[in-house]
C-alpha cells in the first residue's frame, strides 16, 4: 500500500429537511387544522479515529465527502428522518487542519476518537408549528437549514515509540530490516527510503514500534532533498536513534547536520532523548574506529553505541538502550501525574 501522510479534502454536511405544508382532512372531523411535520435533521461530518489504518491513501483518489439531507416533513405531524452522517476514518495520529494549513482542528492520538467536525442543518418546521389562536391556518413552513461546507487538511504523524534519523545512506532501513519483519526497499545509493516506514521490534519480553524516516541532508528544514516534509513523525517518537554512517570522514559534520536540522524544525526535537550509534563498523579499520569514536563522543557529548546493520554486531545493545530510555520516560511520567495528585507524595 502507498504510503500517503497528507490529503486535502472537501467535506459538507447534509441540509436540513423542509417543513411540510399539510391540513387534515378526514371524513367526519369537521376541523382538521395544519399538520404539517418538521424536516429531519441533515447528516454531520464525524471524524473518527480508527485501528488498522497506518495511510491517508483512502483520500488520494476520492476529495469530496457529503452528508445526506434530512428528509422532508410530511402530513399528518409526521418528522422527516435524519439524514446519514458521512463519517472519515482515519489511522491513529491524524491532525485535522483548517484550510490554511496552520489552523489546528483535532489531533487524534487514540482509538475510538472522534470529533463532529461540521454539523447538519436543523430541519424546517412544519406549518404545525406556527398554529396559534388567532392564526389557526398557517400556510407556510420553513425550508431546513443549509448545511456547511469546507476545504480541509489531514495529516498523519506517525506514532512510534522510537524513531532512526540520520543521512541518507546510513544504514536505517538495513537496521530496521536487522531488528523487525519490516521488508524497507535497501540499495546502495541515496534516498532509498522515501516514505516513512515502521517495524515493531521484539527484546526480551518487550514489544516497541520503529520507524525509518527518510534521510535529511543540509538545509532539509528550507526544502532541500525531500526537505523536511516527514520530520512531524519525529515529533510521536519517544526517542531517536541517531545513525552515523561510519565509513564516511567527516563524522562530525554528519552528526552537526542532522542535529542542526532538527532544531530548525523544531526546536522539541532537539531536546528529545537521543543515542548517537556509529553504524557500519564491520568496513572500518580497528585504529580508524577508534578514532571516529573519540570524534563522535566529543562532537556529540554522549555515549557512541556500535553496531554492524549487516552483520548483526551490537544490535542488540542498542535495543536494550531503547528499552531503557522508553521505560525511564514512562515512570517520568507516571510519577508526574501521581504528584499531580498527591503533591507530597515521595517515590
Amino acid at each position: 500500500m502507498k504510503f500517503l501522510d497528507q490529503a486535502k479534502i472537501f467535506v459538507r454536511s447534509g441540509d436540513g429537511g423542509a417543513g411540510s405544508v399539510s391540513f387534515l382532512r378526514e371524513k367526519f372531523v369537521e376541523f382538521g387544522g395544519p399538520n404539517g411535520g418538521n424536516g429531519g435533521r441533515g447528516g454531520d461530518v464525524v471524524v473518527e479515529c480508527v485501528d488498522g489504518l497506518n495511510t491517508l491513501i483512502d483520500y488520494r483518489y476520492q476529495q469530496h465527502f457529503k452528508a445526506s439531507t434530512g428528509t422532508h416533513g410530511m402530513g399528518k405531524n409526521r418528522t422527516g428522518a435524519d439524514g446519514e452522517h458521512t463519517i472519515l476514518r482515519v489511522p491513529v495520529g491524524t491532525q485535522v487542519f483548517e484550510d490554511d494549513n496552520e489552523t489546528l482542528i483535532a489531533d487524534l492520538t487514540e482509538v475510538g476518537q472522534r470529533i463532529v467536525l461540521l454539523s447538519g442543518g436543523n430541519g424546517g418546521f412544519g406549518n404545525a408549528h406556527f398554529k396559534t389562536s388567532s392564526n389557526q391556518a398557517p400556510r407556510h413552513a420553513n425550508p431546513g437549514q443549509v448545511g456547511v461546507e469546507k476545504w480541509i487538511w489531514l495529516r498523519l504523524k506517525l506514532i512510534a515509540d522510537a524513531g532512526l534519523v540520520g543521512l541518507p545512506n546510513a544504514g536505517k532501513s538495513t537496521f530496521l530490516a536487522a531488528v523487525s519483519a519490516a521488508k524497507p526497499k535497501i540499495a546502495g545509493y541515496p534516498f532509498t527510503t522515501l516514505h516513512p516506514n515502521l517495524g515493531v521490534v521484539s527484546i526480551g519480553e518487550r514489544d516497541f514500534v520503529l520507524a525509518d524516516l527518510p534521510g535529511l541532508i543540509e538545509g532539509a528544514s528550507e526544502g532541500a532533498g525531500i526537505g523536511d516534509r516527514f520530520l512531524g513523525h519525529v515529533e510521536r517518537c519517544g526517542v531517536l536513534i541517531h545513525l552515523i554512517d561510519g565509513t564516511q570522514d567527516d563524522i562530525k559534520g554528519a552528526y552537526k547536520t542532522i542535529r542542526g536540522e532538527l532544531t530548525a524544525y523544531d526546536e522539541r526535537l532537539g531536546e528529545k532523548p537521543e543515542l548517537v550509534v556509529l553504524n557500519k563498523i564491520d568496513a572500518i579499520d580497528p585504529d580508524e574506529l577508534k578514532e571516529k569514536v573519540k570524534v563522535l563522543k566529543k562532537a556529540s557529548k554522549a555515549d557512541v553505541l556500535l553496531v554492524s546493520g549487516v552483520t548483526g554486531k551490537g544490535v542488540d545493545q542498542v535495543l536494550y538502550d531503547i528499552v531503557g530510555v522508553l521505560d525511564a520516560e514512562k515512570a517520568a511520567k507516571v510519577e508526574a501525574a501521581r504528584r499531580k495528585i498527591e503533591p507530597n507524595w515521595v517515590p
